[in-house]
């Protein structure tokens, strides 16, 4: 190993399992560049995720709950940084890199549009006959073609490690028989696949993620799950008693009285159940996931890769708690009508907006229509037409799709003047 490497290789906190990443032996950029001075290759894609476009405009995309609806509910900003935080708790306890995981979770979701879970929805409709929608391909599409701050290339050249996190943290993408194929995969990744637009990029795609991506994972799981409870309660869309039964959430507060006896005021009631239960889901995952190690004794990340299991996940027996609680939320919250209210709106604005763009293109500012113009005419004009204005609507904040919407298809006294 040489001087720089080894160095590098010093910049983690603490040592390494031999089944993580290391920043030394990374697979390296898409474009070839210099490395960093006084960072790992890990930390140099964090630093560089951190610093794009669409990381900033998360704070006006909604998770649950739209800006207008309060200003203590989550955006898919504080979303990011607290699955980013429990990942990288997860990361230390299983000695693996801290940095990667931070960089993976930070990243996971840029390409969701606005309006969360219901902006995707509609866009998957209007994207249905022009190769689909999916907001993990989204990211991978911001992170290696959207972002357009350097001289030499789109994207923010992250390292494979990173971009293999990103595009994989879930599992595989590919069946061992199955081929890169437009019926089989995303578009942006097929894209990469081809190698149409970002150089050679083979993300190993029917082989299982670095431990870390699985970390970031089933960090986001955590994180929603809890902070979904949280928001819930806060807009009233159901009450402690409510979720009192789920046996989660029991545990919980069967502790809470134990500790505090039953005078403790509600809202610290509600903040100390959701500590536990986050409490609950982290240590079932690092205990499960050490067994798993234990047994399958990876000696490196290629071992991982090629494990064949999800090596980072929650148990079986609390994994059934853990769907009861999604259950609960999915009935109660995420189709309570205020949401539907919420969806329905959104049903309309979103397709509007991209069917406008589509019928009249000379509607998209200046520097999207220039995106038309590059596209090179054949019989897929129409496939190019649709992916801009889907990159477009999908870089949008809640805020400024509505903004949009209202330029375009609303009169306002001002028009006349």
């Amino acid at each position: 190993m040489n001087t720089d490497s080894q160095n590098h290789y010093n910049y983690c906190a603490l040592p390494l399992a031999p089944y993580a990443c290391r920043p030394d032996l990374s697979k390296g950029r898409v474009f070839e560049e210099a490395e960093s001075r006084h960072r790992t290759n890990f930390q140099r894609d964090r630093d560089r995720v951190i610093h794009s476009s669409a990381f900033r405009r998360l704070k006006d995309k909604a998770q649950v709950f739209t800006s207008a609806e309060g200003d203590h509910f989550r955006t898919r900003l504080s979303h990011s940084l607290e699955v980013a935080q429990i990942a990288k708790t997860l990361s230390r306890c299983l000695m693996i890199n801290e940095d990667l995981a931070e960089t993976i979770a930070l990243a996971h979701d840029l390409g969701h549009p606005p309006f969360a879970h219901m902006g995707e929805d509609m866009l998957k409709i209007s994207m249905q006959n022009y190769g689909g929608f999916a907001h993990n391909d989204q990211s991978l599409r911001v992170l290696t073609m959207l972002e357009d701050r350097y001289v030499h290339w789109k994207g923010l050249n992250l390292t494979w490690e990173t971009l293999e996190g990103v595009v994989k943290h879930n599992g595989p993408v590919l069946g061992g028989d199955q081929t890169p194929s437009r019926d089989h995969l995303p578009v942006t990744l097929y894209e990469i696949s081809q190698n149409q637009c970002t150089g050679p990029l083979d993300l190993k795609l029917t082989g299982y993620a670095s431990l870390e991506a699985q970390v970031a994972a089933i960090a986001d799981d955590i994180a929603y799950n809890n902070h979904d409870i949280e928001d819930g309660l806060r807009a009233g869309l159901f009450s402690l008693s409510d979720i009192a039964g789920l046996k989660i959430v029991q545990t919980a507060l069967d502790k809470i009285r134990d500790e505090y006896g039953g005078n403790l005021h509600h809202r610290y009631v509600v903040f100390e159940m959701i500590r536990n239960v986050m409490g609950q889901m982290v240590d079932d995952v690092l205990t499960h996931t050490r067994e798993k190690l234990r047994v399958l004794n990876p000696q490196s990340p290629d071992d991982i890769a090629s494990a064949g299991v999800q090596i980072v996940e929650f148990s079986p027996e609390f994994l059934t708690d853990v769907n009861e609680l999604r259950g609960f939320l999915r009935e109660r919250m995420y189709h309570h009508y205020e949401i539907e209210r919420i969806r329905f709106k959104v049903g309309r604005m979103i397709p509007q907006l991209f069917d406008g763009f589509m019928n009249y293109p000379l509607l998209l500012p200046q520097r999207w229509q220039a995106q038309l113009i590059a596209g090179k005419p054949d019989h897929h004009s129409d496939h190019h037409r649709a992916r801009v204005i889907c990159d477009y609507i999908a870089g949008m904040t809640d805020r400024f799709a509505v903004l949009e919407y209202r330029r375009i298809f609303e009169l306002s006294e001002s028009f006349f003047l």
